[in-house]
């Protein structure tokens, strides 16, 4: 059998203790207990204080009293341990192997057993008593072993090796709970023995080659939330007058595991069946909600001795109304990994625990449907699906911030290099993860950048999301974090002052729409054909349902909005059709000047309408979609601590390593883009990159595509400039193979800075 630690999707295993409650690391009370074998000070004869610990696990259990805690340090701890006093139920005694933190693997304590012959953890004859966080290895017998003990919980943590049951409950023992343990045997892996009552097993993720969980003759049992791979053996199995059970929530597969983690057919597969009650056990016992596979070949049930295939037949027997008979590793809908075991658990089933295996709390799928009980959104199985970020709000454009009057900040008045403005967000976006806002700056004094970032970063985060010369205007999209409803603008350059405008388009959260990237492509351009130039004092309704892959019922566009050979100064304000034009515009250019920003918009009866104002001239426009969200979308937003990716002006620090150096004139410089998969990033995945580029040094007029990598350059543009100007755009760009493609479309070349903001992935 081949044991897969890596195999656990998304699998830590600390969190948060049921029985009885421990949240983090406990606080050390007077009496308190400390084993630390690694410090030089530790003596099994001492007082076992925190300064000079006991260097054996064994010479604290010899003496912990009801309502101490034993702390002990992270280590091998070969002596094994044998536990036999007792706690009460107002003051349990509790061992802790290390902070229990979500998603942290590596603070357990690891007790071996003595010898091949004698169990590493025995609890004999005890009560009330707790042991969080463990690494336990057995040899012959058991790894840990409860005899006629009552209200012990063994909770998070590894228990492997060993040929006997990796867990045996015996003898008169009742209300012992195995919870958050991932384990990796070659025998049973629970062992519930006749006598015993009211064992849970809860929230674990079980890999063997023998019968997952089996209790015999023992009423009571709860089987609840696990996670089981049995590799052609039975999964779980209530044997004898195991009556009055409950196996509920639980993702079994039976079959054959390949590299990969996924079941296939078994040689005798007559042999895994996934569930298996025998008749002396069905009365009172109830099945369901589970996800059991039907790879193995063998039955999805065994029920009085009657086997049933699917979950129809078994459902004829009062049983199993809403569990499913499918791969719990198979995406339901074909574009995204989503099994059937997402939102979908009896949340109200005895034995749930509040955290999954890894210490998690249950989080809402925002694209699937709660179909479980209670909050509806817990998962079956030992772990919870997290890999998905939130969903997009348009809103009507709204000035939040002018510096000009004093909106949004205690004063009216400019702001100078190196000052700060602090805005806090209006009360309905409460809970926002994230925000768009169009951010202009006007009127500057002198050369300057601009960086937008969360409450809480401690400083600036060392990008830009907008650069000037003196007495430009200037605008660019931002997406941001958002952190206390709150985020902090800082004016950075030379010294001098100058003015900030934002505008809000639309918010990330649990509710809105997800994404489809769809380019870039383009959807207009009014040098073409028989178009005319847009005059100022103008709109022009653009169609878009139906363009490009976007369905009539898109909810909002991301477009590259280009103005070029305007004649007078002037602004553009692109809005939803047939809606009253707000204040707020997304462009600002002068005479002569080629300029593009990223636009969100919301549309309306397939439509966005576009307005030139500021003056008396004409303009021509150029739209290049990125993509629309939909409710039939399925990318949701991950947002980050805005950070730099690239800067050509200096030697890269990822392998291999990229020298400084300019991206020549029509030149493709290639970016990977990931390394940081616990942002989410979707190097390895179907992902969208939300990017802050911004040309510099620039030596000739130009422009920037951003592509696929590996893909057709399309006809778009991300960027336009002029001989010496330094300017930013936000990039929305779909990721192939981990990287995207940044052409120089310009006979000079010039430097490129990307910054990452976030990630659209699937």
């Amino acid at each position: 059998m081949k044991l897969r630690i890596g195999a656990i999707a998304g699998a830590a295993l600390l969190g948060s203790l049921a029985l009885p409650a421990l949240s983090g690391q406990a606080v050390a009370a007077p009496g308190d207990l400390y084993v630390n074998k690694n410090n030089a000070a530790c003596t099994d004869t001492g007082s076992g204080t925190e300064r000079a610990p006991y260097c054996s696990i064994q010479a604290a259990a010899d003496l912990v009293l009801p309502g101490q805690t034993v702390h002990v340090a992270r280590g091998q701890y070969p002596a094994g341990l044998k536990l036999t006093r007792s706690g009460t139920a107002e003051a349990p005694i509790t061992f802790l192997g290390g902070a229990d933190a979500p998603g942290d693997v590596n603070n357990e304590a690891a007790i071996n057993a003595s010898g091949a012959t004698v169990p590493a953890i025995t609890v004999s004859g005890a009560r009330h008593v707790s042991l969080n966080g463990f690494t336990v290895l057995g040899g012959d017998k058991p790894a840990v072993l409860v005899q006629n003990s009552s209200a012990v919980s063994l909770m998070r943590g590894l228990i492997g090796g060993g040929r006997g049951p990796a867990v045996q409950v015996t003898g008169e023992s009742s209300g012992v709970t195995v919870g958050r343990y991932r384990f990796l045997n070659n025998g049973t892996s629970v062992q519930v023995d006749p006598g015993v009552r009211g064992t849970v097993v809860t929230t674990n993720y079980f890999h063997n080659d023998d019968t997952v969980v089996a209790a015999t003759d023992a009423p009571g049992t709860v089987v609840v939330a696990n996670t089981v791979r049995s590799e052609c053996h039975p999964g779980i199995v209530l044997a004898g007058a195991s009556t009055g059970s409950t196996v509920e929530n639980n993702a079994v597969e039976t079959g054959k595991l390949d590299d990969s983690n996924h079941g296939g057919a078994c040689a005798d597969g007559s042999a895994a069946t996934g569930i298996t009650v025998a008749e002396a056990a069905t009365a009172g016992t109830l099945v369901d909600y589970n996800v059991v596979s039907p790879l193995s070949g063998g039955a999805a049930y065994s029920w009085a001795g009657h086997a049933y295939a699917g979950q129809a037949q078994f459902a004829a027997t009062g049983q199993g109304a809403h569990d499913l008979v499918a791969d719990p590793m198979v995406p339901t809908d074909g574009r995204r990994p989503v099994g059937p075991t997402v939102d979908s658990a009896d949340e109200k089933a005895p034995g749930m625990l509040p955290v999954d295996l890894s210490g998690y709390g249950a989080v809402d799928d925002p694209l699937v449907a709660n179909s479980g009980t209670g909050a509806g959104y817990r998962d079956r199985g030992a772990t919870e699906y997290r890999e998905f970020g939130s969903l997009y709000t348009p809103l009507a454009p709204r000035r939040v911030l002018d510096t000009r009057s004093g909106l949004g900040t205690t004063a009216a008045g400019p702001v100078r290099t190196d000052g700060y403005v602090h805005l806090k967000l209006p009360a309905e976006l409460k809970g926002a993860k994230a925000v768009t806002m169009n951010v202009t700056v006007t009127a500057p004094t002198s050369a300057g950048y601009l960086t937008v970032y969360p409450d809480g970063v401690g400083g600036t985060t060392g990008i830009s999301n907008l650069n000037w010369t003196a007495g430009t205007t200037i605008a660019n999209l931002v997406t941001v974090p958002v952190t206390d409803d709150t985020v902090w603008f800082h004016v950075g350059g030379q010294p001098g002052t100058v003015q900030i405008v934002a505008d809000l388009q639309g918010s990330y959260g649990q509710q809105g729409n997800a994404f489809t990237p769809t380019g870039p492509a383009r959807v207009l351009d009014t040098r073409e054909g028989n178009g005319a130039a847009l005059r100022q004092g103008q709109t022009l309704d653009l169609p878009l349902a139906g363009l490009r892959g976007i369905p009539a019922d898109a909810t909002a566009v991301t477009l590259n909005m280009t103005v070029t050979q305007p004649t007078d100064r002037g602004y553009l304000t692109v809005y939803p059709a047939g809606t009253e034009r707000p204040t707020a515009s997304n462009l600002n250019w002068v005479p002569g000047q080629t300029i593009a920003n990223l636009v969100t918009v919301p549309v309306k009866d397939g439509k966005v309408t576009l307005f030139a104002g500021g003056g008396q001239g004409e303009v021509h426009v150029v739209a290049d979609v990125a993509g629309y969200y939909s409710p039939g979308s399925y990318g949701t937003f991950r947002s980050v601590t805005p950070y730099r990716l690239l800067d050509t002006r200096q030697d890269g620090t990822a392998e291999p390593v990229r020298k400084a150096a300019k991206v020549p004139a029509r030149g493709t410089l290639d970016l990977a883009i990931g390394g940081k998969p616990e942002l989410g990033d979707p190097s390895s995945r179907n992902g969208v990159a939300v990017l802050n580029v911004t040309v510099t040094n620039t030596s000739t007029p130009g422009f920037l595509t951003a592509y696929p990598y590996g893909t057709e350059r399309p006809l778009a543009s991300n960027l336009n400039w002029t001989a010496g100007q330094t300017i930013p755009n936000q990039v929305v760009v779909p990721v192939k193979n981990g990287k995207i493609s940044l052409y120089n479309g310009s006979t000079g070349s010039t430097d490129l800075v990307v910054d990452v903001l976030g990630y659209q992935t699937w």
